[in-house]
């Protein structure tokens, strides 16, 4: 696998459009990583080069989907392998529908139905509309955010700044999520008519064209050996 050390957005674009899959620190052994393959000055630098802005610019941009889809880890995942990705670790059935059948939290069903009647909310807000603001209901809303983008049902869609009375930026911005399928269809991501098993079988062999065997042996139990 290529050795690869970037320095510029445009840069990072192409390592996501070439390999498929980066997270954003180590997941998968052999396998680039954002925080590896950048500078460590270059984070929270607040220029151009820093990779902390361009993991929300992506979702932005619509260059690749981003959210906690694995291993509750962050990464990102290109276009062209999204909906692959999206019919291994999803499910065709609802969230509604699988609530119904004891397979989604009560927490995740009610926080999934306000990003859906949002179309796009931030993390603060959402919060306060599920009625989890308070600091003891901190672990279940968390919990419910990586339940549904561990499922794919939900996104980051980028981040709102929080901004105080004078306009100015006041503090820690706060993280925006969509659901996956408002998200997609926003960017022009057609949905994939594909069996989960087939779905797996293409994302294996792409992964076997540009990573190492060890990597691949890692994705295969991500992926659900």
């Amino acid at each position: 696998m290529k050795d690869y050390k970037i320095k510029t957005y445009k840069e990072a674009i192409q390592v996501i459009e070439e390999v498929g899959l980066l997270p954003l620190a180590p997941l998968v052994p052999e396998f680039p990583a954002l925080n590896t393959i950048t500078a460590p000055e270059s984070w929270h630098s607040d220029t151009e080069f820093d990779p902390w802005i361009w993991r929300t610019r992506f979702a932005v941009e619509g260059v690749a989907g981003y959210g906690k889809f694995m291993k509750k880890k962050s990464v990102l995942i290109s276009r062209a392998l999204l909906p692959y990705f999206k019919a291994v670790l999803g499910s065709y059935e609802t969230v509604e529908e699988r609530f119904q059948k004891g397979n989604v939290s009560r927490e995740a069903l009610a926080v999934y139905r306000i990003i859906s009647e949002a179309g796009v909310i931030d993390t603060r807000e959402l919060r306060t509309i599920a009625g989890l603001r308070d600091k003891e209901h901190k672990k279940v809303f968390d919990n419910a955010l990586l339940e549904l983008q561990g499922a794919m049902d939900i996104v980051i869609s980028g981040i709102k700044e929080r901004i105080n009375a004078e306009g100015e930026k006041n503090g820690w911005s706060s993280t925006s999520f969509e659901t996956y399928d408002s998200w997609a269809s926003r960017n022009k991501i057609e949905a994939l008519a594909m069996e989960k098993e087939k779905a797996r079988e293409y994302l294996l062999y792409h992964f076997q064209e540009v990573a190492s065997e060890n990597a691949v042996k890692k994705l295969k139990k991500i992926l659900g050996e």
